[in-house]
């Protein structure tokens, strides 16, 4: 058959067209060697930022005689969400919720029933993109432990986090990402910075003023104990936030390439930003200073990285690490609640920042990919980003204030005193971080 005679006949081409549809439909479910490759790398990037990541930033900014209850905060932490995610917690964020789906998801993929070796999600084997989920759900309950460091019991930890995850995490993440109500809606959130971290800073806000400050805050000085920790941890952290955001594209490409790079471009200048406010303030540049501002700046890139470019990230950088530096000194100072470890000032305000400037710098005219459908100017969008944080400040407010006072009920959310002057590592597990 030559080709004119083909087309000469219609009714040959439109069947030859159908027939080549169900192809066309599945190219996008074809596995991808080299996306599969980058996905494996991400997932264990994200891992990393929790364990020994975070674990030692928080680790070397306690005092010594806790100093292995939040790395055991944050490694139980770990196994939790993991049993948690298999069991339930993925199908909740990810399933289909039926005629509930705006606000769930459901139980259709509980214990990850259906999802096997074959099973493709995208480009990428479903049991991947799985666990890449499953490491945002574990980083974000422990990034709240340092909002109550050096005081809740390990019990309350444990109930916490998975009523937390199961209660709060879980419905946010479908809201944005599993196809909820705030995704329909064009809100812009690249990473996590909705889900993640104002999901994580309101629920810390709300910790630290349920539980009170510590024994002794702030007459008494509570310095970090070793800085040095604290430094190879946020090293850690924007290093395995790489994967945090330039993995959230699930594809070996561009974007996923200037995701990395307004990722680097935004820490750097946050961590500059926060360096030169508190020397303008103090007089001297403090290292807790300029590694609390890499991390504002990680933080405040997160939900931007794939829909701003270079200069946009400039601008979110900047005004992450000088706002961020505010919260975490001035704000925190007048309100007088005793967030230990500034997971509120760095988390929900970065997140709130990145959160609300993504709407500015996701414009085209502005060196962005472009606003989210449905948005066709810079003020839609932004007021898109104001519902999303807005709802999300409100529900985990709510929701984690319920959570809280229920355990209390339960087991006690607080160590007495005399475990708190002991310190947590002897009182809760009996072991020393330092042999003396």
């Amino acid at each position: 058959m030559t080709v004119n005679r083909f087309f000469k006949r219609p009714a040959l081409w439109y069947a030859s067209l159908l027939a080549m549809l169900p192809s066309l439909a599945s190219a996008e479910d074809t596995l991808s060697a080299g996306d599969t490759s980058w996905m494996l790398t991400a997932t264990a990037l994200v891992l990393f930022m929790t364990i020994p990541g975070l674990s030692l930033f928080y680790a070397g900014m306690v005092r010594s005689k806790n100093v292995l209850s939040v790395m055991m905060q944050c490694f139980a932490i770990t196994g939790v969400v993991t049993v948690l995610w298999t069991l339930y917690g993925y199908s909740l964020a990810f399933g289909d919720g039926g005629s509930m789906n705006a606000y769930w998801g459901g139980f259709g993929k509980a214990f990850l029933a259906g999802i096997g070796v074959d099973t493709l999600s995208g480009t990428i084997p479903e049991t991947v993109f799985v666990i890449f989920q499953m490491t945002f759900a574990i980083i974000t309950p422990a990034l709240i432990v340092g909002a109550f460091a050096e005081r809740m019991k390990f019990s309350a930890l444990l109930l916490f986090t998975i009523f937390w995850v199961t209660l709060v995490y879980a419905p946010v993440c479908h809201w944005v990402w599993g196809g909820g109500w705030l995704g329909d809606y064009g809100v812009l959130d690249f990473a996590g910075g909705t889900v993640v971290h104002i999901n994580a800073g309101i629920a810390g806000l709300m910790a630290a003023l349920v539980m009170g400050k510590r024994k002794g805050f702030p007459t008494t000085a509570m310095p970090p104990h070793n800085l040095t920790l604290s430094v190879v941890g946020a090293g850690m952290l924007w290093v395995g936030w790489f994967g945090f955001n330039a993995g959230s594209e699930l594809a070996a490409d561009g974007t996923a390439g200037m995701a990395m790079a307004v990722t680097q471009i935004a820490t750097g200048t946050a961590a500059l930003g926060w360096m030169l406010a508190e020397w303008m303030v103090h007089g001297k540049p403090s290292v807790l200073g300029i590694i609390s501002g890499a991390v504002a700046g990680l933080v405040a890139i997160t939900p931007a990285s794939g829909s701003v470019g270079p200069m946009g990230a400039l601008a979110i950088g900047l005004a992450a690490g000088v706002i961020c530096y505010w919260g975490a000194t001035s704000l925190k100072h007048a309100m007088g609640y005793d967030d230990s470890l500034d997971a509120f000032g760095v988390h929900g305000i970065g997140g709130i920042v990145g959160a609300l400037l993504t709407g500015v710098f996701s414009a085209t005219s502005l060196g962005g990919s472009g606003l989210a459908e449905g948005h066709s100017s810079i003020g839609e969008q932004v007021t898109a980003q104001a519902i999303g944080v807005g709802a999300t400040v409100a529900y985990t407010a709510i929701a984690t204030l319920i959570i809280l006072k229920v355990i209390d009920m339960i087991v006690g959310l607080r160590v007495s005193e005399d475990d708190e002057s002991e310190g947590l590592d002897i009182a809760q597990h009996d072991e020393r971080g330092y042999i003396l």
